[in-house]
């Protein structure tokens, strides 16, 4: 079935197998194979079915909600070898993959066609596209172009019991249920994506892309929402605030001004007049919000190092402390001066280090906790902040997640936006798909609470 090398039993190896990039949930695997098809996949899972073992799918590990993380043991499926583009039908807009391909991957392949792939996460050099199903993954370019959900067309899926389905097509309008939507988001607890076929979109004829620095982060929120509220839809509005800033430039020396308390990158695309007045509308808009400086890419070289700051922002917090808690909670647009002013405030409260990275323009809130998990006392400080946060969200008509999934870090948070009948009704959707419950458990869905009346 599967060769030695496909094979890990060291538990050193297994080591980085214990979590995914939330690391305050750690499990330890008994096992962690490489399959590499769709019937290799298909095969072990009929064998932890057949033998009562718990078993958990795994990516490259860039997700941040502890979704990869083997709560019971058992066997870690790693897709990671499963990472071939299995064709390219440039006229029908599609590609398809092996769930372990990497999101870039996908546009490098489709670029040629001039086409790309959208959804493109932080992680979009690490991540694989299966990882992006699982969580319904999002990204800078979704505020226009949308998230995961509404560029997949066709999965393969090996289900719980080892059997393998076709969900959805290659057509635009498909019929019966909305499998594929059910299986989108479900962070690998109805089954493991083994191939997936993705909506390829045709490259912008014209891109525009700002930076705009700001002495305040409230002068930079309200700019946000007075640009969505003219009308204008950028497909990517995103913000950094001043430790994100500063770390930035002690890794890459990017040229950002130190004193700058937030930057907004600002991404138009279109067609000539059109893009012109917009691009002039949001200068405006910035300067009227006492930006000190609005600055454009000059050139597609200086464009991809702005990106490449956005992208790497989260991950120079390395150099700030030894550990970080990326939250994800999503707000309405217009709450964003009021709730990133409160979230400051809970971080004075609980004394933790936070700082701000997001997709501002969708609403979507990155507050990145930084902390030392060797000290327990400000591991249960960071812990509550984040608590707190995730409540903030729900109170003002937001959503504990946006794109991270809730995996295990916001499993214990879903009763803040559900009814024990409303979990009730999605462990019911978990059993017809997995009724020995072996599909990476422990993950969204709580345990009913000792109150609830059973359904």
């Amino acid at each position: 079935m599967l060769r030695a090398d496909q094979v890990l039993t060291d538990p050193v190896e297994m080591l980085a197998y214990e979590c995914d990039a939330y690391t305050i949930h750690k499990g330890r695997p008994d096992v962690v194979v490489h399959p590499e098809s769709t019937e290799q996949c298909a095969a072990v899972v009929r064998l932890c079915a057949r033998m009562g073992v718990p078993f958990t799918p795994r990516g490259t590990g860039t997700g941040l909600s502890g979704g990869a993380t083997p709560l019971c043991g058992g066997v870690v499926i790693s897709i990671m070898r499963m990472n071939r583009v299995l064709s390219v039908s440039p006229a029908d807009l599609r590609l398809r993959a092996q769930a372990g391909c990497i999101n870039s991957t996908i546009t490098r392949a489709a670029a040629p066609y001039g086409l790309h792939y959208a959804p493109d996460p932080s992680s979009q050099t690490a991540c694989t596209v299966g990882g992006n199903v699982a969580e319904n993954a999002s990204g800078p370019h979704t505020l226009k172009y949308g998230v995961t959900a509404n560029h997949v067309s066709g999965l393969t899926v090996a289900l719980p019991d080892g059997s393998v389905v076709e969900l959805g097509s290659d057509a635009d309008e498909p019929c019966g249920y909305d499998l594929v939507g059910l299986c989108v988001g479900s962070e690998g607890t109805l089954g493991i994506v083994t191939e997936v076929t993705v909506r390829l979109t045709p490259n912008p004829r014209q891109v525009r892309t700002l930076l705009a620095v700001f002495g305040s982060v409230d002068d930079a929120s309200r700019t946000v929402s007075r640009i969505i509220a003219l009308g204008i839809v950028p497909c990517a509005l995103e913000m950094m605030d001043s430790i994100i800033i500063n770390a930035l430039e002690d890794a890459f020396a990017m040229g950002f001004p130190r004193d700058a308390q937030a930057l907004l990158l600002v991404e138009l695309d279109g067609l000539g007049p059109g893009l012109d007045a917009e691009t002039a509308a949001v200068r405006d808009l910035c300067s009227e919000h006492n930006a000190r400086s609005v600055s454009a890419a000059a050139s597609e070289e200086e464009r991809a190092r702005l990106w490449f700051a956005r992208k790497q922002g989260v991950g120079v917090l390395g150099r700030v402390a030894p550990n970080k808690v990326t939250q994800d909670g999503l707000i309405p647009r217009s709450r964003l001066p009021e709730v990133l002013a409160r979230i400051r405030a809970i971080a004075e409260r609980h004394s933790v280090r936070l700082c701000n990275i997001f997709h501002a323009g969708d609403g979507n809130l990155h507050p990145c906790v930084i902390f030392d998990e060797r000290d327990p006392d400000e591991l249960r400080r960071v812990l509550a902040a984040n608590e707190e946060i995730l409540r903030l969200c729900v109170e003002v008509g937001g959503s504990i997640t946006g794109e991270h999934g809730v995996g295990v870090e916001k499993r214990d948070a879903m009763p803040l936006m559900f009814s024990e009948a409303d979990l009730a009704a999605m462990r019911r959707v978990k059993a017809a798909f997995d009724p020995a419950g072996l599909c990476n458990p422990g993950k969204i869905v709580p345990e009913p609470s000792a109150e609830a009346v059973p359904a």
